[in-house]
């Protein structure tokens, strides 16, 4: 599946083992999120990607999550043009929460996607 130009795939086809990036804003992410995604507002992205560059798998693909899919897709965008193998999740976490995966407030309780 393609979202414009970006490589996109669905929640479903996400395992345990894949790599998240979610690029919302920290209240965003506070709220609720992909426990053991790692997570750079795409405000600040630019200037945070060697956290990128240290915690990705060398030679695995980066999954980018945002709310709906619109942001994650041009984080994505520039990741493939920075030479990552970079994949838009389409739907986000809104799209994650509906499938029934685990939605974290990141201090041991459930979190809600807002």
């Amino acid at each position: 599946m393609q979202f414009g130009s970006v490589p996109t795939v669905g929640v479903d086809a996400l395992t345990l083992e894949d790599f998240l990036l979610d690029v919302r804003e920290d209240d965003e992410w506070e709220a609720g999120h992909a426990e053991g995604a790692l997570h750079i507002p795409m405000s600040e992205f630019v200037a945070r990607y060697g956290e990128l560059a240290e915690a990705a798998p060398a030679d695995g693909k980066v999954y980018v999550l945002c709310r709906v899919g619109g942001r994650s897709a041009q984080v994505a965008q520039y990741l493939i043009q920075q030479g990552v193998d970079a994949v838009n999740v389409a739907g986000g976490m809104q799209a994650w929460e509906a499938a029934g995966r685990p939605v974290s407030d990141g201090k041991g309780g459930s979190g809600t996607v807002v």
